[in-house]
C-alpha cells in the first residue's frame, strides 16, 4: 500500500508487471495505483496498456488470485496459461489447518 493523494489521502494499491523474455532477462512492464477492489474492468485496461504498448504475446501469467484477473486474461492473449504463486498456493493449502500446527506443516512439506 502507498499513499496517494487524489483530493485527499488515501492508502491504494500499486500493481506491479514483470516480464521475463525467454533469455531471462526481466523488464517492468507498468506500474498501476488501484482502488483496492480491481475488478475484470480494472484488469481489463492493464492488460490492454501493456499490449497497446508492445506486449506480443505472454506465455503464462503468475498471480495470487487477484479476482477478474484470470477471466480476462484469455480476452486479450487467448493462448495464455494463468498459474497461481506457489507461495500464495501454499498459504491457501495451510489456511484451514490450526495456526499451532501450520508450522509443522510448513517443515514437512519443505
Amino acid at each position: 500500500m502507498v499513499k496517494i493523494r487524489d483530493g485527499q489521502v488515501a492508502n491504494r494499491p500499486i500493481y506491479a508487471a514483470i516480464g521475463v523474455t525467454l533469455d531471462g532477462r526481466k523488464d517492468v512492464l507498468g506500474l498501476w495505483a488501484g482502488t483496492g477492489g480491481e475488478g475484470s474492468k480494472f484488469w481489463m485496461s492493464v492488460l490492454l496498456d501493456m499490449k497497446n504498448r508492445g506486449v506480443k504475446d505472454v506465455f503464462f501469467l503468475v498471480c495470487d488470485g487477484l479476482k477478474g484477473l484470470p477471466a480476462v486474461v484469455s480476452n486479450v492473449w487467448p493462448q495464455t496459461t494463468v498459474q497461481t504463486c506457489i507461495i500464495h498456493y501454499a498459504d491457501l493449502g495451510i489456511m484451514p489447518i490450526w495456526w499451532r500446527e501450520q508450522l509443522v506443516v510448513a517443515v514437512l512439506a519443505a
